[in-house]
């Protein structure tokens, strides 16, 4: 009877003091134009407690009953202060003004102070739109994932590639996604730019190591891009003209403060300014891309909020009548948020995806032909944050997506063509995960954030599965039977894999800390290429009968320290990856339109190390950073090399970015961008025979030579002109070079036999750019 009465003590002892807990929450946003802001702090000082707002600018915290001074601050703008007095669950939202001086002061950062020492994950960084709105830009177009690629880890693929190699890790290997939604393929004008306008963006964030939970499906990193909400507060527009292309963006209030829209759009116009001047090489030829951004969001009260978005893009390029390439991306997302009383966020998504390109030659002729390839996804997910108390945040959801593959199919006009008409097997899968995660402040100094993902994928009908006399050694030539499968049924056995996720921060000081994750991810998309950098005519296939899931296990090490009063960012990273059923190809593979491609398919493992450096400055009219990283990726797969380890095709062992941005004055500012990276690896003729006349080559072992480093120099200059006061419009004039010393970079080096001298041997390099391109755009705001 004592133990009862003890334990019902406690417990009205513990409810009365949860009862004198209360609930602040509410969302955090810009006063002009009613964005909502990512990463505001939100912090009472007496209590030494806070907290940040999300994706969507939602914050809760819990605190005892009684009465405080709130701070609420966000760099770029004026920091809240006011006085609370909350005596039950209080909704408490903010509106932030911009802070004049501090925009002087070029801040190029979102975040507080000292972010990159407090909080947990390591390996991520975020790129304000500000920031690379001011770096020299390619044909006057400013590019999103060419500036990510100057971040220390992050890698290109060469001078025409939107792709990127984090870690060593290929470019099919990061999710790369815009409001949710998957995007395979980043690249307009054969990679010279990327699908990103910036124009309508609002947040970028890329994680290299230390992925939470609520993140899956590749192999190597996350690059989380969110569009504008569009201003509820007034109509505006901005945009800009350009050498190549023109961009306009036009956003507003439906119903002024409650439901807002953007819509932002592209395209280059090479091609009609090219043809009315009289250029003859495009008298007949295309080559052209335009995108379109498009958001709604509405806000139904204090609980409910929708939004809508949606990209579109296409390029086209033609040669006359002897050949015609399309390609582009689609994509939409539909979501509810919903707060559950005060500590529980919740989003709903559905997501649709899809990438689809053609190649052919058009006519009727005998060479007439159409290719068409496509990936489509159909994706609902449901996501909750659980803001339990200031020491723990839990975050939790499902996400069920259904991918349709649709690797290759031909067609021709009339009965004369040479070609056939061919449709290679289709693919489907569904792919689920399920997650949990909690980031825990256990102290003033430690925190962790430990999470779990659970993936099954599942192979489906409607497809076709080869069997071959021997299943360990696939040949083309040793197909025993094709088994057909009906919709909806299950092919094979199901992929299931644990994913934990672990990251750690422990504080020395306000100014510095040391970071430690660890993170496993599962990859049952593969990019099927014999190419370096994606191109449009890649083809994507699932995790089936004969292809294995990547799994890669990385482990990383961090330092962070600042000086200076948070002015200067210093860190150095060290990580070491794992990678399980790498894919590569035998040599000679053909991967055009094979009906049993996985007899080209070689499966093994590798292994990827490096050390990144960063010196970043952070405030003050002169602002930017220097990034080195050291890196060493390689692959050991039995059928190549004799078996042997041999570079990966993503190796690289120097790579340094220098990106500076200095502003004279108010008008005048002035930016430059200087690149190193060692040359790709590659394999060079050893030897070379004479057969009826032909040359052939021998070559080298896989990878084991390298072409020449790659260096470019980069700068811009932005004058704004003097705004009037009593007018909302404002201007500006970019003048920009690009590969200012007109370095030759080689894209590849192929050998060949000398026109005059059949038995000498050349070398032939190939470069997209050899010579400075300068550029003029005219941006204005309204």
């Amino acid at each position: 009877m004592l133990r009862l009465k003890i334990l019902i003590f406690f417990l009205l002892s513990v409810t009365l003091l949860r009862a004198q807990d209360v609930s602040l929450s509410g969302y955090i946003k810009d006063a002009a134009n009613g964005e909502a802001l990512i990463g505001a702090t939100v912090y009472i000082p007496v209590l030494n407690k806070g907290t940040a707002s999300n994706a969507y600018g939602f914050y809760s915290l819990t605190v005892p009953s009684g009465n405080y001074s709130i701070q609420v601050s966000y760099i770029g703008y004026t920091t809240i202060q006011q006085q609370i007095k909350p005596t039950g669950n209080q909704t408490l939202s903010f509106s932030m003004h911009d802070d004049s001086e501090q925009i002087k002061e070029v801040i190029v950062t979102g975040e507080a102070s000292n972010a990159n020492v407090e909080r947990i994950e390591m390996g991520m960084a975020k790129l304000p739109i500000k920031t690379i709105q001011k770096l020299p830009a390619f044909m006057g177009e400013v590019d999103i994932i060419k500036s990510i690629q100057l971040l220390p880890g992050i890698q290109s693929g060469g001078e025409a590639s939107s792709g990127l190699y984090v870690r060593g890790g290929g470019p099919d290997e990061n999710l790369m996604i815009l409001d949710e939604a998957p995007v395979y393929n980043a690249s307009h004008l054969m990679g010279f730019f990327s699908v990103f306008n910036s124009n309508a963006i609002k947040d970028i964030q890329v994680y290299k190591s230390g992925i939470p939970a609520e993140y899956g499906g590749k192999a190597s990193a996350v690059v989380d891009i969110r569009q504008k909400d569009g201003n509820s507060k007034q109509f505006g527009f901005d945009g800009g003209i350009g050498n190549l292309s023109s961009r306009l963006t036009l956003e507003g209030p439906i119903i002024k403060e409650k439901w807002s829209f953007i819509v932002a759009g592209r395209r280059t116009y090479y091609d009609v300014v090219g043809k009315a001047a009289g250029i003859e090489e495009l008298k007949d030829n295309t080559l052209y891309f335009y995108d379109m951004n498009g958001k709604s969001n509405l806000i139904i009260n204090d609980k409910n909020r929708i939004y809508f978005s949606g990209y579109m893009g296409k390029d086209a390029f033609s040669l006359g009548e002897s050949l015609y390439m399309k390609w582009g991306n689609a994509t939409a997302t539909a979501r509810w948020s919903h707060i559950f009383g005060d500590k529980l966020f919740m989003n709903l998504s559905a997501i649709y995806s899809n990438y689809d390109y053609n190649l052919g030659v058009p006519g009727d002729n005998a060479d007439n032909f159409d290719w068409s390839s496509r990936i489509r996804d159909y994706n609902a997910k449901i996501d909750f944050t659980l803001f339990f108390n200031p020491q723990n945040t839990i975050k939790f959801g499902l996400n069920s997506i259904y991918h349709e593959f649709y690797p290759g199919k031909v067609e021709t006009k009339g009965d004369n063509s040479m070609f056939i008409d061919m449709q290679l097997a289709n693919y489907h899968a569904i792919e689920l995960a399920v997650y949990l995660t909690n980031e825990h402040k256990i102290s003033e100094r430690f925190s962790m954030q430990y999470g779990l993902r659970l993936s099954h994928f599942q192979q489906v009908g409607p497809g076709k599965v080869n069997l071959y006399q021997n299943p360990e050694k696939l040949q083309k030539d040793e197909i025993t039977e094709t088994i057909e499968y009906k919709n909806g049924e299950r092919i094979g056995d199901a992929v299931v894999h644990l994913e934990p996720r672990l990251g750690m921060k422990f504080t020395l000081n306000p100014a510095s800390s040391v970071k430690v994750s660890y993170n496993r991810m599962v990859q049952n998309l593969h990019l099927i290429t014999n190419s370096q950098s994606p191109s449009p005519l890649d083809i994507w296939l699932p995790t089936s009968t004969y292809i294995k899931p990547l799994i890669v296990d990385q482990v990383s090490m961090g330092y962070f320290r600042n000086f200076f009063n948070n002015q200067w960012e210093t860190s150095v990273e060290g990580y070491y990856k794992d990678m399980k059923n790498i894919l590569d190809y035998r040599e000679g593979a053909q991967l055009f339109l094979n009906d049993a491609i996985e007899t080209e398919l070689l499966h093994g493992k590798g292994n990827s190390k490096g050390l990144e450096l960063l010196l970043r400055k952070t405030q003050g009219k002169y602002t930017g950073w220097v990034g080195y990283t050291w890196s060493r990726t390689m692959r050991e797969i039995e059928g190549i090399n004799n078996g042997n380890p041999y570079p990966s095709s993503y190796d690289r062992t120097h790579d340094i970015s220098v990106v500076s941005n200095y502003e004279l004055n108010k008008r005048w500012n002035f930016a430059a961008n200087f690149i190193f990276a060692t040359g790709n690896p590659t394999s060079y003729p050893v030897a070379k025979y004479v057969v009826q006349g032909n040359q052939l080559y021998e070559y080298s072992a896989r990878n084991s030579n390298r072409i020449p480093s790659y260096h470019r120099l980069d700068l811009s200059a932005t004058y704004d002109f003097k705004k009037n006061e009593h007018r909302r419009f404002e201007q500006s004039i970019n003048f920009s070079v690009y590969n200012v010393y007109g370095r030759r970079n080689a894209y590849s080096i192929t050998p060949r036999a000398n026109e005059d001298n059949p038995n000498q041997t050349e070398f032939v390099r190939l470069s997209i750019i050899g010579s400075q391109i300068p550029s003029i755009t005219y941006n204005f705001k309204f």
